[in-house]
């Protein structure tokens, strides 16, 4: 899953502890004084309630921000993780394409709107995203960027292109075990097989433990190096710690193992 990437403060409470500040009828800031900074504030608090979970909070400061500015591409983006985690996907939508709109440079804005188009299987849509986030030589989360890219064209069935991509990732940031894995499965596609079990196993050597995802490449990576007792261990190991993920039910699927049915 994509890495929203927001500057989330510690605690609201001492934001709701400055005297003069709070209006504790609208659950906004004052915004006589200095209107800029009453959505900056609004924005700071409505965040502080986003990490608690508390929606209805986070909803009236934002709402209280707009009223003062909507053309405040902060206040339309974190609108929308708030919607988008109430599952009002629509609105959420709308207030993501406003932030675009009013902020089209601000890359953390475009990843974040790509991450929910992810969620929400618009994968087209998400890599025409990443790919503008992608291009910008500044973005502190560039790396990240290529290999969310990657993993969207993986979705869309763009093996070599994702491929291209996250192997410039794997370039830029030699740390992130994941990057392997990603490569793996795409070599995997590609027929490259070879190649794919060299990232497995490089990746396999630098995790704890593995994800559904990484047992079912390593089931039909041991199956195409003929290793059934790697396939049985993977495969116990997939029905054991993830008996109700997609690849267990793909593996299910495909006939792999009949003890598993």
């Amino acid at each position: 899953m994509f890495r929203l990437c927001c500057a989330l403060i510690a605690s609201v409470a001492v934001l709701i502890a400055l005297p003069g500040c709070v209006t504790t009828q609208t659950g906004g800031f004052e915004k006589q004084k200095d209107p800029k900074k009453a959505v900056e504030l609004s924005v700071q608090a409505a965040r502080g309630y986003i990490q608690e979970g508390n929606w209805d909070a986070a909803k009236r400061h934002l709402k209280n921000a707009l009223e003062i500015d909507d053309s405040d591409a902060n206040v339309h983006e974190t609108m929308a993780e708030v919607l988008w985690n109430t599952g009002e996907y629509e609105q959420a939508d709308i207030h993501f394409r406003r932030a675009i709109s009013l902020d089209g440079n601000d890359s953390r804005i475009r990843n974040n709107y790509a991450a929910f188009l992810y969620s929400r299987k618009r994968y087209a849509e998400a890599e025409t995203q990443l790919e503008k986030v992608a291009e910008d030589l500044l973005y502190d989360h560039r790396a990240e960027a290529f290999v969310n890219l990657g993993r969207v064209r993986i979705k869309l069935k763009k093996y070599a292109a994702a491929k291209d991509v996250l192997e410039r990732a794997a370039l830029m940031d030699r740390n992130n075990s994941l990057i392997g894995l990603e490569l793996a499965e795409v070599s995997f596609e590609l027929g490259e097989y070879a190649k794919a079990k060299s990232y497995y196993d490089s990746y396999r050597k630098v995790v704890n433990g593995q994800s559904a995802a990484s047992l079912w490449l390593g089931i039909r990576l041991a199956e195409k190096f003929g290793d059934q007792d790697a396939v049985a261990s993977y495969a116990l190991a997939l029905k054991n710690l993830y008996p109700q993920s997609e690849e267990y039910l793909a593996y299910k699927s495909a006939n792999r193992n009949d003890g598993a049915k």
